[in-house]
């Protein structure tokens, strides 16, 4: 495990052993900066395709092949309050990455169920590795375990943090309603037989300031 990008908010765990043949890197939701992708165009030397329609920044990274597009990413192609949306799929193709490896990071506050619903099996095939964050409003939404079940069938969950920012025990019994997973394509990553391990060393809180919140190390370890 590597982390890139932030050392708190903004930064995510990855498999640094497991980058081979990586085209591209696809950064959903950017704010004002685009640390993952800085880190991840370093080592990988390949450009990173940014998608946020929400801001006027345009993050640069020395060194790097950064890409930025004036578009959000959704089920599917409109223009909504103004600001354009297109799918995960036509976005690819249109950089040309269609059926390539690529490396997918999303922070959509939200709106990554309904993108993920529309993006079929062979594309989500193509995504090396996913680090994400996930955002829950409520629990019993029917879409939240239908994605959670597809990407299962593609990607192995290899790391789980929760966002302390968003600490509530209204999002029980998770301790907060948004957290980072990372998801690890099947065709590239091999599951340990030992025993699952507790909270990696490389996560940190977001918000450094306030008091932490992860599951209890027993959930984790699922004793």
């Amino acid at each position: 495990m590597r982390r890139y990008g932030s050392e708190n908010d903004g930064g995510y765990l990855m498999c640094e052993n497991l980058t081979d043949g990586v085209a591209a890197g696809y950064s959903y939701g950017i704010d004002q900066e685009d640390n993952w992708g800085c880190d991840v165009s370093h080592q990988l030397s390949v450009p990173i395709h940014q998608y946020d329609c929400f801001t006027d920044k345009r993050p640069v990274c020395s060194g790097g092949r950064f890409v930025f597009h004036d578009e959000c990413v959704g089920p599917r192609r409109e223009t909504s309050g103004g600001h354009p949306f297109d799918t995960i799929t036509s976005q690819i193709a249109r950089n040309g990455d269609a059926g390539k490896n690529v490396l997918v990071k999303i922070d959509i506050e939200g709106a990554e169920w309904d993108s993920l619903l529309a993006t079929p099996d062979a594309v989500l095939d193509t995504f090396v590795q996913l680090p994400m964050e996930l955002h829950l409003r409520g629990t019993d939404e029917a879409k939240f375990l239908q994605v959670v079940r597809r990407l299962k069938q593609h990607f192995f969950l290899a790391n789980l943090h929760f966002n302390n920012w968003a600490c509530s025990p209204d999002a029980a019994p998770l301790p907060a309603p948004a957290f980072q997973t990372l998801w690890v394509n099947k065709r590239v990553g091999v599951l340990e037989t030992a025993s699952p391990q507790p909270l990696n060393r490389l996560n940190s809180p977001d918000n450094p300031t306030a008091p932490d919140c992860q599951l209890p190390s027993s959930a984790r370890t699922g004793r």
